[in-house]
This record gives C-alpha cells, sequence and structure tokens, in this order.
C-alpha cells in the first residue's frame, strides 16, 4: 500500500516548504512557499502522536543543526535525516536519534561524477539497513532522469536507469527520489517517475513532488500499485496549504490493518 511519509524540511532553523529547484548558495531567486511559526520538534511530535514513520528531515543549509536534533529527540527513531551526510557525521546523526541518514551529494566529486568508492567507505562505517540514498532527480530533455545533488542545482552523471536502481539497491535500505522539476508546486506528481519506480526498484520507495491531495495518494497507489509511498509537503493543511488535510492523510496509512502501531 502506499504510503503517506511526513516531512520537515529547515532552511536557516526554520520549517519551510520550498520550490524545488529555486535553493542555490548565493539565496538568489529562493522561493519559499510556507515558513512556520512553530519549532521542527513540534512537527515531529505531532508525527510521533499519528504514529507516521519513516518520514524525513532535510537540513536545507547550514544553521539547521539544533533544529534537527530537537526534532530527533522528539521522535527518536522515527525520522530519517538528510542533507550535508557525509561518514565524518553519520554516526552522530544516528545517535541523536535518526533511524537513517540519507545521503546524495558525498557520493559525487564536485563536478557531479559519481564515484562508487565513496558509497563502498560509507556502508562500512554504517549498515546499509541504516542508509537512504537519495536520488532526487530532473528530467532530461530526451526522456528519463538524471540525479542532481546540491540543492537540485547540479546534474551528475548519474541517470536513474533500471541497472543503477539494482546495483545501488545493495548498499542501502531505501531510495528517496524528489522529482526536483515538480517539487514545491502543487501541480502535480511526475506520473510517469512512480510507475517507472515501481517496477524497477527492488528495495522501498519514497516519491515527494508535486502531491496535492489525497486523490494523488490513491493515484500514486494506483500508478505503483502500491508499491512507491508519497511525501506531501506544501499542499498539506500543516504547511499552509490548501489541498491536502494532514488529519486525512494520517487516517489514509491507519486504513492499511498492517500500519505500525508503535
Amino acid at each position: 500500500m502506499t504510503r503517506f511519509r511526513p516531512c520537515i524540511d529547515l532552511h536557516d532553523g526554520r520549517v519551510k516548504q520550498i520550490v524545488g529547484g529555486t535553493l542555490s548558495d548565493l539565496g538568489a531567486g529562493l522561493v519559499t512557499n510556507f515558513e512556520s511559526d512553530k519549532p521542527a520538534d513540534f512537527y515531529a511530535s505531532l508525527y510521533r502522536h499519528d504514529r507516521l514513520p519513516g518520514g524525513h528531515i532535510i537540513r536545507l543549509g547550514p544553521g539547521n543543526d539544533d533544529a534537527a536534533r530537537l526534532a530527533l529527540a522528539a521522535y527518536p527513531g522515527g525520522m530519517q535525516i538528510g542533507g550535508g551526510i557525509t561518514p565524518l557525521n553519520a554516526h552522530a546523526w544516528l545517535q541523536a536519534g535518526a533511524s537513517h541518514v540519507i545521503v546524495t551529494s558525498w557520493f559525487f566529486s564536485p563536478e557531479g561524477h559519481f564515484l562508487p568508492e565513496r558509497l563502498a567507505a560509507l556502508t562500512d562505517l554504517i549498515p546499509p539497513s541504516k542508509l537512504v540514498i537519495d536520488l532526487s532527480c530532473r528530467r532530461n530533455p530526451d526522456g528519463g532522469w538524471t540525479v542532481c545533488m546540491n540543492r537540485w542545482q547540479t546534474f551528475t552523471d548519474l541517470t536513474l536507469t533500471p541497472v543503477a536502481l539494482r546495483q545501488l539497491a545493495a548498499s542501502c535500505d531505501e531510495f528517496l527520489v524528489h522529482a526536483a522539476d515538480v517539487e514545491g508546486k502543487c501541480a502535480g506528481m511526475d506520473e510517469a517517475l512512480l510507475p517507472f519506480l515501481a517496477e524497477h526498484s527492488p528495495i522501498p520507495v519514497t516519491y515527494a513532488g508535486g502531491a496535492r491531495s489525497l486523490e494523488d495518494l490513491e493515484l500514486a497507489q494506483k500508478l505503483s500499485a502500491g508499491r512507491v509511498d508519497v511525501t506531501i509537503g506544501s499542499a498539506l493543511d500543516i504547511f499552509g496549504g490548501m489541498g491536502a488535510r494532514y488529519h486525512e492523510c494520517v487516517a489514509w496509512n491507519h486504513r492499511d490493518p498492517s500500519f505500525s502501531t508503535d
């Protein structure tokens, strides 16, 4: 069954919803849909209360460590964390309460070349069962998708292919895939990417990007045969959105009798 996965996106220490692909090191062109007056641990406590494991905390740039630690402490073992994860800090974030660390940019050179030896080095330090590989991507002009890093600003040389998914799956527990071209726009999901991930990923996948309503959870269930979970961000009412009601997403998850009661 496709499940709703919650999120906490942190920018400058605040919970925000940002249009994907507009965040750069210089800050120019940043489009923010929502900035909360509530701290990150408020949302983590909410997700814990409503039994929503498997969500992710993403640190978008510097200045977010304290907020992230408070959120992890509010829901120990219940959330994953990404943003600037390397072998130097991965263990510390797991010890702080993260269920998994999420990694993208560290697996690539500054120019975007995939470095498999870095993946091997990380899995020598932490078990694959604690690793989520972020394969957030943009569409290619000639079809397919390419993984992007540095807050989705830099195209890498890693293309999403069935072979790549199978090979990477041996080194991690899950994939997280933001469809950066539609992320934060509340204009609909990438309806080609969902069935592609469902067909070719041998491990669980969480998709994020453009989901705007409970109907999109139903659509994802149909397109992926229930094999891909979905994050809803900017459209969610607890993040100032109008299209998706948080309590309905919680109820959607709890329709599944196998859903965690922890």
